[in-house]
Order: structure tokens, then sequence, then C-alpha cells
């Protein structure tokens, strides 16, 4: 399914029953690597899988990208959709999505956050490499926002209400030292550091990440 938004078309899948749970997968991903995840996630939640604006079969459009826009994009797809009580689960550049909606709106009630950073200097020194030489061949606006974003404020983040859960891999590519400053800095939140993990090794196509998020919410209740 598509929905217009900001003037791009972003793809989504639909699946499942009960309250809206938003998936948000990473830079030069689609919704895809969450298909494991939200086989069993539909048992317990209406899952909605978009693809961001330049990835998988969303628009794409030829200006430079900025997370801000794309925030704005995922808070036009949840007033065209008109969900609320939003559960929001971003993974590294969803992420990061999500702690820029976090101050943007009252339809998302509950957020888990998974590798995200607040600076581009938040990642791993041999992460910031790859991606420099990946622009340098290939121009993809979507390395530049790496290297250029994001740039979120202790203060930003101070200003965050919506009950969040910090998660992050004991092996992420984002520097620990970024995670734990997400998580001291947005007031309440919750820190998981997964020991033996990766940036994306208990996410991408697996269940993992299903049962973290139904643990999580199930001890809201």
């Amino acid at each position: 399914m598509f929905v217009k938004v900001n003037d791009v078309d972003l793809y989504y899948e639909k699946m499942g029953t009960g309250r809206p749970l938003i998936m948000v997968h990473g830079n030069s991903e689609d919704h895809t690597i969450f298909n494991e995840a939200a086989e069993v996630l539909k048992d317990h939640f209406t899952v909605y899988l978009p693809d961001s604006r330049n990835h998988g079969q969303s628009s794409v459009v030829k200006e430079d990208l900025h997370y801000e826009t794309m925030a704005d994009d995922y808070l036009k797809f949840m007033e065209e959709l008109d969900l609320n009580d939003v559960v929001f689960y971003g993974f590294s550049d969803g992420g990061i999505l999500g702690l820029f909606l976090a101050n943007k709106t009252d339809r998302i009630t509950r957020y888990i956050l998974s590798g995200a950073n607040v600076t581009p200097d938040g990642v791993k020194t041999q992460l910031k490499l790859l991606v420099k030489v990946l622009y340098f061949f290939t121009r993809d606006p979507r390395m530049k926002m790496i290297l250029e974003e994001p740039n979120i404020s202790k203060n930003e983040l101070n200003k965050i209400k919506t009950k969040t859960t910090v998660v992050a891999g004991e092996n992420d590519m984002v520097k620990e030292t970024e995670t734990l400053f997400i998580a001291h800095n947005v007031p309440d939140s919750k820190l998981m550091i997964l020991p033996k993990e990766g940036h994306g090794s208990y996410i991408v196509h697996s269940t993992k990440i299903a049962d973290l998020i139904l643990k999580e919410i199930e001890e809201d209740q």
C-alpha cells in the first residue's frame, strides 16, 4: 500500500490487529528486515512496516535528505492513517527519526529505539570511514546524511516526555558513550545494552526484537 505524505509516496505493509506499532528500518534498508519479527508481533498489534523516502518501494527524491524531513514524513503518515496511541520502534536511522518525532506529536505514546545516535561522530570510526568511501564513489544522499547529521542537542532530549526505551548491542556500531548520553538525557528512559549483540544482529531478520518489544510493552501494563 502507498500513502501520500509531503509530496512523496511512502510504501507500507500492514498486518495484525490491536494497538498500532510502527517499525522503521535503518539507512539503505527497507521494511523487509522486520518480516520475521512482524510475524510474531501481528498477533499482538496492528503492525505498520513502512519504507522511508529513498528506500525500498517509496519515492526517491533528488534533493538532499534530512532526518527532520523524514521524521515529518512519519508525522504525516500517522495523520493520514489517523493513528493514535502508537508504539514506535526505530532501528538505527529509524531510531534517530523517533528522537526527532518525540517532541513533535502526542500520537506516539511509547518509543523503543535501537542503535540511534545524536551526532555524526556518535558512530565508531570504522563505520564513518566506510560511509565516507561509499559517498565518495556513489554520491548517495543517504550516505551524505549520515556524515552530516543528526545534530540533536541535550536540551532537545531533555524535553522528551514520552516513555522511552533506549537499546543498543554490546558490540554496536554506535559508540556506547552516545547511547548512554541519550539514555541519561531522555527523562525517565530505560537503558538496555544487550550482551554479545551487534548493531543489527538482534533485529535484521530476527524474532529477538519482537520478544524485546513484547516484554517492554507487557511491563507497561
